[in-house]
């Protein structure tokens, strides 16, 4: 069985006695490796080598560092189908949709590789006063980290790892426990780059490990993405210690359908949204609200789609939808569609664990649609990230729109209709951070920051994007003038 190990300081480190916890996969429910969890040492040692690399990284031209981003999008692309399986392996989503976390991942990458031109400041002639100029120019910040999630255990620390390198910071990865195996590779291309030690380092390990990072003096920033109770847990213990933080977390995406929307395209865009990586993405469709006389149709569509989803493991190309990531999962998504059914909602499909006979030990869910349910139930409030579709018919766009706004997430919305007007009406008024109009799924592409409002996210500046060299760039002030002016120094020239 693989052992996991660290990555600091330019080299693999194990840590001899650590605690180690099995990584299982869940379609087998098998131990596939084990993982250390670092400790506060570690932690320390990971810091430390960032810090030390910082004071002669800052100082790398920005095309040289664009360069190594070059080097490292070469090496994922070759490596694309390893990185791939191995995230089907600890996570269970099918290979088509880890092969599209990986093309994300290459993207924020690509994005980075312009980084000379994303990093450059202002400036005015003249701008403070006659003959006195004035410009602003970005500068790394320091050491940075970020805790990923489970549910995107490549592509998650891509929206901020490669902007912060490029921007001349420093970085530690801390990735899920549950699914740590794509780093370990990732990690293994990142040591074939030449960059200089301690740029960039892992460090595995759980919520004690994410803590000694939270508290560490010469980390200057946090990047999390996750569930909004460890999210404001992070922004507020980061914030007290100084630190800048980003931190997405918890959602309760809406689809709306009105009743012009086009079904043979609407259908399989919202399954592919409820049910693709089994309902456990932070855009996923989790409530559709179908207005006024579309009710009816798209009830009986989703029935006749949901028949066709195939659920297994990932890595058969058969297979439409894998397994949860673990039992507690398993078991926390079965306990919410119980309350559902309990407080009214009407089950139409599924809603209990999926049996796979050729891996009986997997944490598998059948595909789940509810209909008539109410504001206030627990399938209508609270985010179950799992294959559990809701539906909450409306009489028109206000009411829908009310439902949206009446959560305390504003993660993402998507609305389905031919009316430009309906559209720009949804668009303008819904307070989420990721609109889609005919879109199941609002991801946005790498040079656009990955938007979140209310409780879906705590900070000012997103991943991705110009977001991103805000997030690891300060922006320093340079008022300059020159006495005796033009006439006289032209005497020395």
């Amino acid at each position: 069985m693989q052992t996991l190990s660290h990555y600091i300081d330019g080299g693999w480190v194990e840590e001899p006695g650590a605690e180690r916890l099995p990584v299982l996969n869940p379609a087998t429910g098998e131990s596939v490796a084990e993982m250390p969890l670092a400790t506060a040492d570690t932690v320390d040692r990971a810091a430390q080598a960032a810090h030390r690399a910082f004071k002669a990284w800052r100082s790398v031209p920005p095309i040289e560092r664009a360069r190594y981003m070059f080097r490292l999008r070469e090496l994922l692309v070759q490596h694309t189908e390893d990185l791939a399986r191995l995230i089907t392996i600890e996570h269970g989503k099918v290979l088509a949709d880890a092969r599209g976390s990986v093309q994300r991942a290459i993207e924020n990458v690509e994005v980075a590789a312009g980084i000379p031109t994303l990093m450059m400041g202002y400036g005015l002639e003249n701008g403070a006063g006659r003959g006195i100029d004035e410009e602003a120019v970005r500068r790394p910040v320091g050491v940075f980290a970020c805790v990923a999630p489970f549910n995107f255990p490549l592509m998650v620390p891509f929206w901020f790892m490669p902007y912060a390198v490029a921007t001349g910071n420093t970085f530690i990865v801390k990735p899920s426990e549950q699914v740590p195996l794509s780093q370990q590779l990732v990690f293994d291309l990142i040591d074939q780059i030449g960059l200089p030690p301690g740029v960039l380092n892992l460090v595995n390990g759980d919520r004690h490990t994410v803590d000694a990072l939270l508290d560490h003096p010469l980390i200057q920033g946090i990047s999390f993405v996750g569930s909004t109770p460890v999210a404001r847990h992070i922004y507020a213990r980061a914030a007290a210690n100084g630190k800048r933080v980003q931190a997405s977390g918890s959602a309760k995406n809406v689809v709306v359908v009105m009743p012009d929307a086009v079904l043979e395209k609407t259908i399989p865009n919202v399954i592919n949204s409820a049910f693709g990586s089994s309902g456990q993405r932070c855009l996923a469709g989790s409530i559709i609200i179908p207005v006024g006389v579309a009710h009816e149709p798209v009830r009986e569509a989703l029935l006749a789609s949901m028949k066709q989803i195939q659920v297994g493991d990932g890595l058969d190309p058969d297979v439409i939808m894998g397994p949860v990531i673990s039992a507690p999962a398993r078991d926390r998504i079965l306990a919410a569609v119980a309350d559902g059914a309990a407080e009214g909602g009407h089950l139409l499909t599924g809603g209990g664990a999926a049996q796979v006979s050729e891996r009986p030990g997997g944490f598998f869910v059948e595909p789940t649609l509810f209909d008539n349910v109410r504001s206030g139930m627990r399938l209508a409030t609270q985010e179950l990230f799992g294959p559990v579709l809701s539906m909450m018919p409306a009489q028109t766009l206000d009411e829908a729109i009310a439902i949206i706004d009446g959560s305390p997430y504003g993660n993402a919305a998507s609305i389905f209709t031919e009316h430009g007007g309906a559209a720009r009406e949804f668009g303008a008024r819904v307070d989420v951070g990721n609109i889609g109009v005919n879109i199941g799924v609002a991801a946005p592409m790498a040079y656009f920051p990955f938007g979140g409002a209310r409780e879906s996210f705590f900070g000012t500046e997103h991943g991705q994007g110009r977001d991103a060299i805000n997030f690891f760039t300060d922006r320093r002030i340079v008022i300059r003038r020159w006495f005796g002016g033009v006439s006289d120094a032209r005497g020395h020239w």
